[in-house]
């Protein structure tokens, strides 16, 4: 399975980045191999508006099944659910131990957005 991961780093010993569609890097992982691809979120973190919009696209063209966040607005998260993708928040700590814990089972899927929306 794909998931995508917020981070403020490329690798998978990065820090998770709370922000969705703000954050520095989303890494897509294989649960099953833990190989990653990460991805420059640069332009959708400086845009004025619809960063979350954006990167819940690109999500969904990295055909992830999962994201997994800190903060998730609520536009964000209508596209996300509508492409299909399963949504974690409050998550925080290094990317493969977020990896992990998804892995193990120990996540809640999101019914809505955790955060109001330009953050």
């Amino acid at each position: 399975m794909k998931i995508a991961v917020t981070s403020q780093g490329d690798t998978l010993d990065a820090q998770l980045d709370p922000r969705f569609g703000r954050a520095a890097y989303i890494i897509v992982v294989d649960t099953e191999t833990l190989e990653f691809e990460a991805f420059d979120n640069n332009e959708n973190k400086n845009s004025f508006k619809g960063a979350g919009i954006q990167a819940a696209a690109m999500v969904s063209e990295k055909e992830a099944e999962v994201l997994l966040t800190g903060f998730c607005g609520p536009n964000a998260f209508k596209t996300l659910e509508t492409a299909g993708v399963k949504v974690v928040n409050d998550q925080s700590g290094r990317i493969i131990d977020v990896v992990q814990n998804f892995k193990q089972g120990n996540v809640v899927f999101a019914e809505d957005a955790n955060k109001d929306g330009h953050w």
